[in-house]
């Protein structure tokens, strides 16, 4: 099944998007469609660039222009390019779709063209998290700010799925994002869901503080929206702390350069595991098919790396498998 790829999403668009799916189209051996307005992507690029490719271009007359409010101008504007590209997917001639844009406008694109899974309330924003013995994988990181515990227990089943069949991780290991790791432990919303957790039949390790996320104590980490957002941002801010002031070290003396030159393969992996750019795109899980949604100042290896993301979850039928596994546990 082809691939839809938003060609007006990242903040530099549509340069990355159409570098993307040329990369791609000669990786992946799937179609792409590269959904935009016609005009501007030919402003970047020519039909012959695309000879001999099996990517088409489906023109998308609106815009969505950033610093635009996502809902209303995605109302405004029906004929964006996220909601030509999902219509693709609904329609059944795409079998997954990715952007690069706004969030809220992908979420609200997504609802209105494929609706969400029999017995999901919201839809939750996933990313592969990286830890010190390898990746687990966080819900919700930013889709839904305001949150009641069976949505946090609909996100630990789906991530549970997730997880299982993505990373290929036998009974993923969930943990409830907290400020302490005790039973009785923060606010109501965390109490009521660690009730909720512990009888929904997946492997509920109990909370977890951000100090047992990075040491890889789950493969699931459930939060709200707003706590996962802050959470996720935190992290690539140390992170990218870390390796600025590292980088400045290394470069402060003659000796500290050597240092650096013998270091290099072992600083180049850490850096490649912790590079966003290397994950790609994250699921909107709960959507009645495949959504994802990559950062905004993507590249076109990072937006490459999404489609790969998106190539595994058709070819595992990751919404048949989601939807079996909720009607079973949550219905």
């Amino acid at each position: 099944m082809p691939i839809v790829l938003d060609a007006m999403g990242s903040d530099d668009c549509p340069r990355p998007e159409i570098e993307a799916a040329m990369l791609a189209a000669g990786s992946l051996n799937e179609k792409i469609f590269l959904v935009g307005h016609r005009d501007v992507i030919l402003r970047h690029a020519s039909e012959r660039d695309f000879s001999g490719l099996p990517i088409e271009i489906v023109h998308a007359e609106d815009i969505l222009e950033m610093g635009e409010k996502a809902v209303k101008s995605a109302q405004q504007k029906p004929n964006n390019s996220m909601a030509v590209g999902l219509q693709l997917v609904k329609e059944g001639k795409a079998g997954g779709f990715i952007t690069a844009g706004n969030t809220g406008a992908a979420m609200f694109n997504s609802l209105r063209k494929l609706g969400r899974i029999p017995n999901v309330a919201r839809p939750a924003l996933t990313t592969r998290f990286p830890t010190r013995n390898g990746f687990c994988i966080v819900l919700d990181i930013g889709a839904n700010a305001d949150c009641r515990p069976e949505y946090l227990q609909q996100f630990a089943v789906m991530g549970s799925v997730y997880a299982s069949k993505m990373n290929r991780i036998d009974n993923p290991r969930i943990g409830l994002l907290n400020n302490g790791e005790e039973a009785g432990k923060g606010n109501e919303l965390v109490r009521s869901t660690y009730t909720l957790l512990s009888d929904s039949g997946i492997n509920f390790i109990g909370n977890v503080e951000a100090k047992d996320v990075f040491a890889g104590k789950a493969d699931v980490v459930v939060a709200d929206g707003f706590t996962g957002n802050v959470f996720l941002k935190t992290s690539e801010a140390a992170a990218k702390l870390l390796t600025d002031l590292l980088r400045e070290g290394l470069m402060s003396s003659a000796k500290a350069k050597i240092g650096a030159v013998l270091a290099k393969d072992a600083l180049k992996a850490t850096k490649a595991k912790m590079d966003p750019g290397a994950i790609g795109a994250a699921p909107l899980l709960g959507i009645d098919g495949l959504s994802f949604v990559g950062h905004g100042r993507s590249d076109s290896t990072a937006l490459v790396n999404g489609m790969k993301l998106v190539k595994d979850a058709m070819d595992i039928h990751l919404v048949s498998v989601l939807r079996d596994t909720i009607q079973e546990k949550l219905s």
